[in-house]
């Protein structure tokens, strides 16, 4: 009788080990088909999430209630607040530091784009998705300028440019 019970504990033994073998290369082949297929690695992210968003600028001119320029418009993006940067830059002595490196340390790796608006008020540009500020002018009668923050997600994104979402509206003497 002993012997029969030793060789059924033997046999759910080498079943069990056999099932934990087995969800060990289920657990690791899982892993190894979420890898990214050109060897970037991808910290915290699925491979489609990490790359780069169209974000489609958009300007309509003839929206604007007054005669505007027909200068190009530049349009930069950064990864910080700029303002909010400038004001904690500003609350305290900062001996022998400027604001750009200032600026470019709470950056990190991620540098700031730019883009200029073409005749039609239009820009296209791959921003890496995360939280982006966009900053922008628009010279003529009166200025318009934006400050807008933008998350960046998705194959495409569009933002507009109007009016109602501009930072400032300043009436030029």
């Amino acid at each position: 009788m002993r012997g029969e019970q030793g060789n059924t504990k033997g046999l759910v033994a080498a079943l069990a080990g056999l099932a934990l073998v087995a969800a060990l290369v289920a657990a690791v082949w899982g892993v190894y088909t979420r890898l990214p297929q050109d060897g970037r690695a991808v910290v915290g992210a699925r491979a489609h999430e990490s790359a780069a968003t169209l974000l489609r600028i958009r300007l309509r001119r003839d929206e604007i209630n007054f005669p505007v320029s027909d200068e190009k418009v530049s349009v930069q993006l950064y990864p910080i607040n700029m303002a909010a940067a400038r004001n904690e830059f500003d609350s305290e002595h900062r001996p022998g530091q400027r604001f750009e490196d200032f600026a470019n340390r709470l950056m990190g790796e991620r540098k700031p784009l730019e883009a200029e608006l073409d005749a039609r008020g239009e820009a296209a540009l791959a921003v890496p998705p995360g939280r982006w500020w966009l900053h922008a002018t628009l010279n003529g009668d009166r200025e318009l300028t934006w400050r807008l923050r933008v998350d960046v997600s998705g194959r495409e994104k569009a933002v507009e440019l109007t009016p109602d979402n501009a930072y400032t509206r300043a009436k030029k003497f």
